[in-house]
Parts: structure tokens; C-alpha cells; sequence
């Protein structure tokens, strides 16, 4: 059976770039009619908040993202330790003292000298001694995997045939000083444990990936199907990570982006497929293989989901926002007209609002001083609402007799004295739905 998952650490909301790896993780279960598992990644008690974690599954169940089971790291703390302990005896884990300044200046050294930045396994050369002078100074350390050096090969899901040399990359740490189990031990032992046999994260997980891999082997363990997809940038190309925590999904839903609008952009952009817009997961779902994907990034536009969000919106019937219309207190003999105008004038739902309060408030009106005397002679012959499907004709009619007007030169000022807009829905339908009569 295809299992996946998504683990986002409840440090902080969810943004878009966070939605790429649920979605996709998401999409390959459903696809498969397999299971897809939310795992809170919360090993860190300092930064993890309980409050995140529930924003976390407000956000995915909005989206319709559903799971089958809920994973917390916290409570897996014992399996950790285990697997840990397994490593030790195999001969994998040291323990090493260095402080990030030393490991920095270590660094720096290397680079100068034209070597690349990777740790020189000192800890290991330590005797049992200097190993107890080092514990009674600075106390426990901090945990590393020993790496074999040797190439780590696999085929990645998105990016094709990967490899890399172990020798090129430090040995990980995977239990800090303080016992805090990293992410990287930790997903291992999850990833195995739970069964999950496909993996999507980011393209900035590669080097994970490949540590992982041998940290999997150690234990007896198979790696599942690992894929990498690309990494969000800007409309113009620019870094999108210091603008994603003004793109959390809290914010994109209290700003109107529709769920189905959302999920549809970020299952495709970054594809050979178009965007193209669903009704539901399913439909998503159905259409999704990794296999359009490429390594280039991906640019991103949050203007594009206010266009989608429109589109959207503009293809409901009234029953699909039925509640909106009457949280406003539109009368239900008016709700079908109302949505009918209101529908292809909106972005997001919030803005049916303003045009109730257009309708039920009136405007503020629209008039050149040229037409100033017009306007108040035909709002003399427009008689009080309510008003029915006829009075736009019936009132022009009567206006363009008076007057003399007729065309643009009459219909024209009476849009802009009744609506305050120059363009906009059917002055019929508008006229039906006034609950005051315009003046000036």
C-alpha cells in the first residue's frame, strides 16, 4: 500500500511552500488509494507550540487535505533512544564536544585552504581520557553519524539518477548536546516504523536524503521512494523565503482565497501541465503525476490565486454561498438575483459585502457637474422601490421622453448616480435589488 506524510514542525504557520509538500504527499496517497499520515514534528519543546500544531490542522482540514492518523515525534521520544542506542552499538554514533564557534573557525580554515567545509571527525580520535576530560569540562556532547564514504546513489522521484559523495558532506548530528533528537534521526526511524514508501520534500532536503539513506541501511532498513521538488521563488525570480510568513494559509483564507483555488495553482505550477481549475481533491488527484515535474524553481504569484479565487467563485451556484448571502441579511426572495449580479463582480466573498451595502444602503453618487440638473430630474420621475424586473427599462424610457437624452449621454450618468461605478452589473438586475430610492 502507498503511504505518505506530511511532517511540519509546530513552530510557526503554514505557508505556501509548506502546502507544495502536503499537497503533493497528499495527492500520491489519494491517487494510489493509500494513506497519508500527518506527523507534527515537535522535538524541540523551546519552539514548538501547541497552538501552531492546531493551526496546522485547522489549515489542512480548510483545505480539505484530510489524514488518516496523527503522529506527534514528542511521543516517539523511546524509539529515538533506541534506535540510537542500536547505532552506538554498531558502531555509527560518536559522541563530540566542539562548540559552534570552534566548528566555525574549523570551517573557515578548511575554505581558506582550499578544502571543502566538512567536519574532520576529531571527536574520534579522541582517547577514553580526553573523552572524560571533555565530558567533566564542557559535560554530555553532542551525537554524530559516521558516515561510510563512499557515493550514495539513488533515483529520485523528480530529479532522476542522484548521487553523492558521503565524503563530501559532514557527518550529521543527530542528538544535540542538550538530547534534543534531530530531525534527521528522527524521520528515519518514523519514516521505517510507519511504513511510509514515498517521500516528497523540498529540493533543499538533497544532501537529507542522501544521509538518511545510509542512516536507513545501518539499522536494517529499506529507504523509501524518494522525490525532490523545486523551491518557490518570487514572480520576478527573486528569494521567496523572506516574503513566505506574509503567505501563511491563515492569512491567504481570512483574505478570501478560495481552498479549490489554491490547491489547484500549487498542484500545477512548476509543471508542463497548465494550471487548470478542479471542483475537488479528487479531481486533483486524479490528474497528478510527478513525473511533469522538473528541477528549475518555481515562480509563484499570490495574485494568481485572487484571479483563480475569481474564476471560481464565478462558476458556484447560489447554494455554494447560500450562507454568505444570508450572514449578510439579503432576503431569500433576493438571494438569487443578488448572487446572479454580485457573482461576476467579485474577487473573493468578501467583497459581496460592499455590494449589499450598495444595494441596501445605497451609493454615494457619481456626477459630473454637467449632469447634475439631469440626474435630479430623473430621479424626480423614478418612483419608490421596491422595484421589479421592468423599472430600468420603464424609468429610462420615461427619463429619455422628458429629457431628450438617449444612448451613452442617458444611460451612462443614471449607472453612475445610481451605483457610484461607471460599469458594473445589468442596470435591470441592479434596479430590483435597491432597498432605498437614489438621490443625490
Amino acid at each position: 500500500m502507498t503511504v505518505t506524510r506530511f511532517a511540519p514542525s509546530p513552530t510557526g504557520y503554514l505557508h505556501v511552500g509548506n502546502l507544495r509538500t502536503a499537497l503533493f504527499n497528499f495527492l500520491i496517497a489519494r491517487k494510489a488509494g493509500g494513506r497519508f499520515i500527518l506527523r507534527l514534528d515537535d522535538t524541540d519543546p523551546e519552539r514548538s507550540k501547541p497552538e501552531y500544531a492546531d493551526q496546522i490542522q485547522r489549515d489542512l482540514e480548510w483545505l480539505g487535505l484530510t489524514w488518516d492518523r496523527v503522529e506527534r515525534q514528542s511521543e516517539r521520544l523511546d524509539r529515538y533512544a533506541a534506535a540510537a542506542d542500536a547505532l552506538r552499538e554498531k558502531g555509527r554514533f560518536y559522541e563530540a564536544w566542539e562548540t559552534p564557534t570552534e566548528l566555525d573557525l574549523k570551517r573557515k580554515k578548511q575554505m581558506n585552504m582550499g578544502q571543502p567545509p566538512v567536519y574532520d571527525r576529531a571527536a574520534l580520535r579522541l582517547s577514553d581520557d580526553e573523552k572524560a576530560a571533555m565530558r567533566a569540562e564542557r559535560g554530555q556532547g553532542h551525537w554524530r553519524f559516521k558516515l561510510d564514504h563512499e557515493r550514495i546513489e539513488w533515483t529520485d522521484g523528480i530529479l532522476g539518477p542522484l548521487s553523492i559523495d558521503a565524503a563530501s558532506v559532514s557527518d550529521p548530528v543527530l542528538i544535540r548536546q542538550d538530547g534534543q533528537v534531530l530531525y534527521t534521526l528522527a524521520s528515519v526511524v518514523d519514516d521505517t516504523e510507519m511504513g511510509v514508501t514515498h517521500v516528497v520534500r523540498g529540493s533543499d532536503h538533497v544532501t537529507n536524503t542522501a544521509t538518511q539513506i545510509q542512516i536507513m541501511a545501518s539499522l536494517g532498513f529499506a529507504p523509501p521512494a524518494f522525490a525532490h521538488h523545486s523551491l518557490l521563488t518570487g514572480p520576478q525570480g527573486e528569494a521567496l523565503s523572506k516574503r513566505l510568513g506574509t503567505l501563511a494559509l491563515k492569512d491567504l483564507r481570512e483574505n478570501g482565497v478560495e481552498p479549490m483555488a489554491l490547491l489547484s495553482h500549487m498542484a500545477r505550477i512548476g509543471s508542463s501541465q497548465p494550471v487548470a481549475l478542479c471542483d475537488t481533491v479528487d479531481d486533483l488527484a486524479a490528474g497528478f503525476d510527478l513525473d511533469h515535474f522538473g528541477s528549475a524553481p518555481t515562480k509563484f504569484d499570490v495574485d494568481d490565486l485572487y484571479l483563480l479565487t475569481a474564476r471560481y467563485l464565478h462558476g458556484q451556484p447560489l447554494s455554494a454561498v447560500a450562507d454568505d448571502i444570508a450572514a449578510l441579511g439579503v432576503p431569500d426572495d433576493l438571494a438569487e438575483t443578488f448572487w446572479t449580479v454580485a457573482r461576476d463582480n467579485i474577487t473573493t466573498r468578501h467583497d459581496l459585502a460592499g455590494w449589499w451595502r450598495l444595494f441596501h444602503d445605497g451609493a454615494e453618487p457619481l456626477v459630473a457637474e454637467e449632469d447634475r440638473d439631469f440626474v435630479a430630474q430623473a430621479f424626480a420621475l423614478l418612483p419608490e422601490p421596491p422595484y421589479g424586473p421592468t423599472t430600468w427599462k420603464d424609468w429610462t424610457d420615461a427619463v429619455k421622453e422628458a429629457t431628450g437624452r438617449k444612448g451613452k449621454g442617458l444611460f451612462m450618468p443614471l449607472r453612475k448616480a445610481v451605483t457610484g461605478l461607471e460599469r458594473g452589473p445589468e442596470m435591470a438586475d441592479v434596479m430590483q435589488l435597491l432597498q432605498k430610492k437614489p438621490t443625490l
